[in-house]
């Protein structure tokens, strides 16, 4: 059965013209994980696997969900340190899949989406604390890509990151908001009042945590996905973003996943922060305020993937749907506490 999201003989033939090393017939499996862009693993008649991802079903936001503009990031990487799979081809024109798309190699390697898959992935202290060291790395070897250099350059529109991000995102509140949260806007006055000086521009992935990283049993970052944030700006966004996302062990899980880190053995907070200052030389002194802006961003973000739940444009219904909305109210307050709002 083909999933949703495919026109299988349409997409086939466009993979005939433009992937020549797939081999039809084609089957098409949906990867479970992410709730934004949808990603299916093809594979061919000879066994040879490909990546393909899409925007959600149905309507979305402007500007959201840009799936040409995550080829051509990954596409300008492809000869540096940051591990990305290789672009094989972007498909703009609806009539042949409802939506733009775009097709990569696929990479092995495990995505540790949860606290369950770490015993099996890496089982020792030893492997978790090299990945944790991988991850650092990584992060770093990214903010030091030459942006003009790999032809990345086009990334944003104007110098403020800053202003960008607080526009857009108080934007994507307002337009997919499902109730009002006073916490919202106080946070966005907030951080609108107590921007840092931005003296630097690198390349920030957005959405640089474990769950979009295919490791492999060595504890290395093979891949890093999902770059449809991707933007030019601070790179303490990335690693505050990060530090959110790197819970310890005993952090109460949320109610719709056990991240990963909880499962012992990893590096702290202040490890990775001293880690990343180290390797890439720059002061972390505004990490509070960066911390306290990815609360707030995740909060939109989070709303985002709520409404698109509850409109019925991410396939099926999880049982439990409120979580996500649970999950929004606590980016808030940890928001207004690292604000000292709260």
């Amino acid at each position: 059965m083909v999933p949703a999201g495919i026109d299988a003989p349409k997409v086939t033939d466009w993979f005939a013209a433009n992937v020549p090393q797939a081999t039809a017939p084609l089957t098409f499996e949906r990867v479970a994980g992410g709730h934004s862009c949808l990603t299916y693993v093809v594979t061919d008649a000879a066994g040879e696997r490909f990546v393909l991802r899409r925007p959600p079903l149905g309507h979305v936001l402007a500007t959201a969900h840009d799936v040409a503009r995550e080829h051509h990031i990954m596409g300008g990487l492809a000869d540096t340190p940051v591990p990305v799979p290789l672009m094989l081809g972007v498909c703009n024109d609806p009539a042949v899949n409802e939506a733009a798309f775009y097709v990569m190699s696929h990479v092995d390697g495990t995505v540790l989406h949860d606290r369950a898959v770490v015993d099996a992935a890496l089982p020792t202290e030893d492997l978790r604390r090299r990945l944790s060291d991988h991850v650092v790395e990584v992060l770093v070897a990214l903010h030091a890509v030459d942006i003009e250099a790999v032809g990345l350059g086009d990334l944003a529109r104007s110098a403020s990151y800053l202003d960008r991000q607080l526009k857009r995102w108080a934007g994507q509140w307002e337009a997919s908001k499902t109730r009002e949260l006073p916490g919202m806007e106080q946070l966005h006055a907030w951080l609108v009042a107590h921007k840092p000086a931005e003296t630097e521009t690198t390349i920030v992935h957005g959405d640089y945590r474990l769950g979009n990283m295919l490791v492999d049993g060595g504890g290395t970052v093979q891949a890093i996905l999902d770059w449809e944030l991707c933007t030019l700006g601070d790179p303490l966004a990335d690693l505050s973003y990060l530090l959110r996302s790197w819970a310890m062990p005993d952090d109460e899980p949320g109610p719709n996943i056990d991240p990963p880190t909880r499962a012992g053995g990893f590096a702290d907070h202040a490890t990775l922060a001293a880690r990343y200052a180290e390797l890439s030389g720059r002061d972390v002194a505004d990490l509070g305020y960066w911390m306290a802006f990815n609360a707030w961003r995740s909060a939109a973000i989070g709303e985002g993937v709520y409404r698109r739940y509850i409109d019925g444009k991410m396939g099926a219904m999880p049982d439990d749907v409120e979580a996500y909305a649970r999950s929004v109210d606590r980016s808030v307050d940890a928001g207004l506490l690292f604000a000292g709002l709260a």
